[in-house]
């Protein structure tokens, strides 16, 4: 796994051994950011299950103002920090080691983010947690988004309810990324 663009181009970042992580691929990070890519620069930007870090870290590459990383996993908190010191990003990077929902409800008064990322551990609705956390929230800023990766099988049928519009779907061979904004928002949904 590497750093696709910016700053930190092509540096090669550290993973986990086996499967407590799930890597996004090279490909999928780069449909992603090739879709963000005009909108990232000075943006805030949160990596919920982040992993290894290589979300956030390619935010901040192609120049995020700040990443909140995200992840209860000491390992893979390690990780982080390391790739975040070998990219050379750890000042425009925080970490916070704990569960994803105690994070959030830290966060609350003390930031706004235009990117909300999760790639939440498949099949556990862990998603849907933090989008009802999240539709009582001010985390996310009046333009902000929010990317979820999923199973390609997950169902997003309950957002509307939460307050949320799916604005877009980016179908991959075995998952998938999901686009959501407030409702409301610009006269959608």
């Amino acid at each position: 796994m590497r750093v696709i663009a910016g700053s930190a181009r092509r540096i090669q970042l550290k993973t986990l051994d086996g499967m407590d992580t799930r890597p996004t691929t090279d490909r999928i990070k780069e449909t992603l950011f090739n879709m963000l890519a005009p909108y990232l620069y000075d943006s805030m930007f949160l990596d919920l299950f982040a992993g290894s870090g290589g979300i956030g870290i390619e935010a901040l590459s192609r120049g995020a103002m700040e990443a909140v990383f995200v992840e209860k996993n000491p390992k893979a908190m390690q990780c982080i920090k390391e790739n975040l010191e070998h990219t050379h990003l750890q000042r425009r990077g925080m970490t916070m080691s704990m569960d994803v929902l105690t994070a959030l409800y830290k966060l609350e008064g003390e930031k706004q983010f235009d990117y909300i990322f999760m790639d939440p551990p498949y099949g556990q609705d862990l998603e849907k947690k933090v989008l009802s956390y999240l539709s009582e929230s001010d985390l996310l800023s009046s333009d902000g988004i929010i990317i979820v990766e999923a199973a390609k099988d997950t169902s997003f049928d309950y957002v509307k309810e939460l307050g949320f519009c799916v604005i877009k779907t980016k179908d991959y061979k075995t998952n998938k990324h999901v686009f959501l904004e407030p409702a409301g928002r610009k006269g959608i949904c």
